[in-house]
């Protein structure tokens, strides 16, 4: 079925600018599409998050943040970010649009690539991550379908989304973000990722590029993940004969499980790429691989994905397991015996040999009980549950979950379960996984009316409207209480597709004119402020002016401002005028004693005697060389007769 024509931001204009064509890719954390620019009449890429994610205001702070960061690395292999924004519910990046397709798409359709072609790809990828890496950012979700070619040969790395500053925390705690299939060992073991992260994922992506396939594979993440923890990636010549030396040892510097052991970052190893193409033949570098390999790539371990992360052994050696990630894989062994121990393989050594021992002593009676009655089971009953009522009858049951797909349903209500694959009562394999069927509700839902309701009721109603709540604004308002919703767009009563964002205009209250408290003591000012229902707050620190010494010398908001209800006003309190040397203007022509005054910061005063024509200054009122107040007046008196 067609999802784009229920996506209900196809065809919409966002932010006043962005007229959406179509979608192009749905990831974790948002929604591609290919959209036009209105304003400047251009194709681009408009990355929309998720909008149960544009909730979480530290997620949607931190997204800006980042694509802010991204937007720095100007470089001719790194998608570029143009504009950032928000409507609602739905924040978005407005990025660079390629043409073309995506290293994962080359390799679905073609295998192996010959080394030439390989390296072309390999050193754009690196030259990108290198000045991301020295300008201090770690991509840390590297793999075929981030890399870009354009129709016109160029190469781009693209989804610098899970970007993280070098010197900020990239630990998680008790899960890990990537994709499988190529986490560096520390990523996996510790949840930390640096720049030697980034080319262990680039030398698996080359791997892939000589090989046409991952260099671990399995029926689950789990094994895959064991692999990475306790087996060197085996050199590409083992899979293809014939491939250069320098091509294996390319791929083992860049995925040495000892991080230290592997090029600091991409700009080391693009180096080494560099050096090691300088050293390869014309006939070397245009050498066709077999193609008799053929890999799968829609596996769980392609997708990004957030991970429970294995706990370490303890002092024993008990190993704790929170999930069945953690346990070693249950199909073939890696595909060639461990030629070093690296510094994350001791824990998993004794657990393997544990294991073998427990096995050997159940010997062929476990095997005999799961060919006989522990290979099957049945599919609990799933139908009408909610979603997570049947994911965890489908954990207890032993079975695994294949995902789940959400229609439309005018009988089933939403988050309730309307199938499954297999069936309920279906017999499946005692390692099987069920596909869940999950209601959305019916196909249009009708945005409530919350006008009244206070934010936290109004966003419960439409979280039970099948609706999300969407950005909040704040407006005055002489009718509407103060935290109440006056409107929602859309407006109530509209029709809209399940999921959709709804606005909130929150009200401030009536407006407060402030009044003008300058001059004013602290104590006065703040009374004053009070019987307006605002309330005061002195600034620490004092400044000079020309209010006298504890009064008020400046005020923000100003006079006039309009500000609710219960808006603080802050006071800056004046430690009095400030004390400036008087020039000494005696003799001088009056205009020039009036200037030299005045620049001096002084007002200045003329006092002529009666029937006096003279333009001399006879005498100040403050004489040359005193001190006075800034701003304060002095009078000058020209000579008489």
């Amino acid at each position: 079925m067609d999802t784009t024509l229920q996506d209900p931001l196809v065809g919409q204009l966002l932010d006043g600018r962005y007229r959406i064509e179509a979608r192009i890719a749905v990831g974790g954390m948002a929604t591609v599409y290919r959209a036009v620019d209105t304003r400047l009449d251009r194709v681009l890429a408009l990355k929309v998050m998720h909008p149960a994610l544009a909730t979480d205001v530290s997620f949607v702070e931190r997204f800006i943040r980042e694509a802010k960061s991204v937007a720095r690395l100007a470089h001719p292999n790194v998608v570029a970010v143009f504009d950032q924004g928000a409507q609602g519910a739905y924040v978005y990046l407005a990025m660079e649009y390629v043409a073309g397709c995506t290293l994962r798409d080359v390799l679905r359709e073609r295998g192996a690539l010959r080394p030439r072609a390989a390296l072309d790809i390999l050193e754009p990828v690196l030259a990108a991550l290198g000045a991301a890496h020295r300008a201090g950012f770690v991509h840390r979700d590297m793999k075929p379908e981030n890399v870009l070619i354009g129709d016109d040969g160029r190469v781009k790395v693209a989804d610098f989304g899970l970007v993280r500053a070098v010197g900020t925390a990239t630990d998680t705690t008790g899960s890990l973000l990537g994709t499988v299939s190529y986490l560096a060992p520390e990523q996996i073991e510790h949840g930390s990722a640096d720049t030697r992260s980034d080319v262990y994922a680039c030398g698996v992506v080359l791997y892939e590029m000589l090989t046409g396939a991952k260099p671990y594979t399995g029926e689950n993440a789990a094994q895959v993940i064991y692999q990475h923890l306790n087996s060197d990636v085996p050199p590409p010549s083992a899979v293809v004969p014939g491939l250069p030396v320098a091509l294996d040892g390319l791929v083992a510097s860049a995925t040495a499980r000892n991080p230290e052991v592997r090029p600091h970052d991409a700009v080391l190893l693009l180096a080494e790429a560099r050096e090691a193409r300088a050293g390869l033949s014309e006939a070397e570098l245009d050498a066709v691989p077999p193609q008799a390999l053929s890999d799968v790539h829609d596996g769980a371990e392609d997708r990004t994905s957030v991970l429970p992360r294995a706990l370490p052994a303890d002092g024993a050696g008990a190993v704790h397991r929170t999930s069945r990630l953690e346990a070693p894989p249950a199909g073939p062994a890696p595909r060639r015996p461990l030629l070093r121990r690296g510094p994350f393989g001791g824990p998993h050594r004794t657990l393997i040999l544990v294991l073998t021992a427990v096995l050997l002593t159940l010997g062929v009676g476990t095997g005999v009980w799961y060919i006989n009655s522990g290979q099957f089971t049945r599919v609990p009953p799933l139908l009408g549950q909610t979603q997570q009522e049947a994911e965890r009858r489908i954990a207890e049951a032993g079975l695994g979950l294949k995902g789940v797909d959400r229609v439309f349903s005018d009988s089933v209500e939403r988050g309730e379960v309307v199938r499954s694959d297999p069936a309920s009562g279906d017999r499946i394999r005692g390692n099987g996984s069920v596909k869940l069927v999950v209601s959305r509700g019916p196909e249009i839902v009708r945005v409530p009316d919350v006008a009244g309701s206070s934010l936290a009721d109004a966003r419960r109603s439409l979280k039970k409207a099948g609706l999300v709540p969407g950005m909040v604004t704040r407006e005055f308002s002489e009718d509407v209480p103060r935290g109440e919703v006056v409107r929602t767009d859309p407006r109530a009563g509209a029709d809209r597709h399940p999921d959709t964002a709804v606005a909130l205009v929150v009200s401030k209250g009536a407006p407060v004119e402030v009044p003008d408290v300058t001059g004013l003591s602290v104590q006065d000012a703040t009374a004053e402020l009070e019987a307006e229902g605002l309330k005061a707050e002195a600034l620490p620190g004092r400044v000079h002016s020309s209010e006298v010494a504890g009064d008020v010398a400046e005020q923000s908001p100003g006079e006039g401002t309009e500000a609710a209800e219960g808006d603080t006003v802050e006071l800056t309190v004046s430690k009095g005028p400030r004390l400036v040397d008087v020039p000494d203007v005696t003799g001088r022509n009056v205009d020039e004693a009036r200037s030299t005054l005045e620049e001096a910061g002084f007002e200045v005063k003329v006092d002529r005697p009666f029937l006096s024509f003279s333009d001399t200054v006879a005498s100040q009122s403050v004489d040359g060389g005193e001190r006075a107040p800034e701003g304060s007046t002095i009078t000058i008196e020209t000579k008489g007769f």
